[in-house]
């Protein structure tokens, strides 16, 4: 009951945080969306759309860190877009688009780069994690911090909604706008407020590690028959005997449970583990039809938002216009400021 009350109490305080600013978040098309992004950020820009003026974005330069494949990325990229309009994101209450529809944020990114001390971009806890997952030490990854710092200030966004593991990234992005402005006296850039937000779901994969696709321990939202099936049970979970009582919360395949399960369900399917006589095989099955009912209504739309693909590339055309226009407001100024020479308008 506390936990519920302090997400309540969470919930309202961003709500009122957002009222009339402009909240701005992304996520990369680099695969497939599993339940790991759904909980870790999808649902909640879905439930924050109409709390603010909100900018969401498929980060898909970002994904060029990773990906070399044209039409993967074009690919994941509409997948993307299925995934969000299917789970309840509306256009019409939102700023949905592709990044690389605003060219304005490359080129503040450079002018935010040429003020960036290298030692900063040393200190990156996430660009040695990324390193250390296996990830191509490129430069792309390297000044990432700077790229993404250049998508939350070209909007002149107010808040950034985002988990624990991107604190030291806004801390940057903040640290970047206060040198631009003080380099040329002048506010040219909002500096964003840090909102960490508590509630992000820190979703297990089938292996136990945090879900991630560079892992390739995702179950994929989308995910239906034999392919669920067959993800559901590679759940890697102990050598506990059938008969025996289990401990509910140190299972991976329980911790799945809990994400999909209401209140009552939960407390059966603990007390099923504590009793013994409960398998794991058993709590698979379980979550197999809590998935497969959780996202129903979500696939069947995303089945036909796929018959009308015009629908969905206007959806990023109308999207990336009203962004170029917002970002443009924000660059001019810069432009002048900064003394560079255009012969053209945008």
């Amino acid at each position: 009951m506390r936990r519920k009350n302090n997400l309540k109490t969470q919930d309202l305080r961003l709500k009122t945080k957002l009222m009339k600013k402009t909240i701005l978040s992304g996520i990369q098309p680099s695969g497939k969306l599993h339940i790991g992004n759904y909980f870790g950020a999808m649902r909640q820009h879905i439930r924050m759309q109409d709390e603010g003026d909100s900018f969401y974005f498929l980060a898909n330069y970002h994904s060029l860190t990773s990906i070399n494949n044209g039409e993967k990325l074009r690919e994941f990229t509409t997948d993307v877009v299925l995934d969000y309009l299917a789970l309840g994101l509306d256009p019409n209450r939102c700023t949905f688009f592709a990044q690389s529809d605003v060219p304005q944020t490359t080129e503040l990114a450079w002018i935010l780069g040429c003020l960036t001390p290298v030692s900063l971009m040393e200190k990156g806890v996430s660009y040695k994690d990324k390193v250390a997952q296996g990830l191509n030490p490129n430069i792309g990854l390297f000044t990432y911090p700077i790229l993404q710092a250049a998508d939350i200030l070209i909007y002149h966004s107010h808040l950034v909604p985002v988990g624990e593991d991107q604190k030291q990234n806004i801390e940057i992005c903040r640290d970047l706008a206060g040198k631009l402005n003080r380099a040329y006296d002048e506010e040219l850039l909002i500096i964003p407020e840090e909102y960490i937000v508590k509630s992000v779901a820190i979703v297990p994969g089938i292996d136990g590690r945090k879900m991630s696709k560079s892992y390739d321990n995702t179950i994929n939202i989308f995910d239906e028959g034999k392919s669920l099936k067959k993800r559901v049970m590679s759940i890697q979970t102990d050598s506990t005997a059938l008969e025996d009582p289990k401990d509910p919360d140190t299972c991976n395949v329980f911790a799945l449970i809990k994400l999909f399960a209401d209140d009552e369900k939960k407390n059966e399917i603990a007390e099923n583990y504590r009793a013994g006589g409960y398998g794991y095989g058993h709590a698979k099955k379980e979550l197999l039809m809590l998935i497969t009912d959780y996202f129903a209504e979500g696939r069947e739309k995303r089945k036909e938002l796929e018959k009308d693909m015009d629908y969905v590339h206007d959806v990023l055309r109308e999207g990336g216009k009203k962004a170029r226009q917002r970002a443009e407001t924000v660059m001019e100024p810069i432009r002048s400021k900064t003394g560079l020479y255009r012969s053209f308008n945008a």
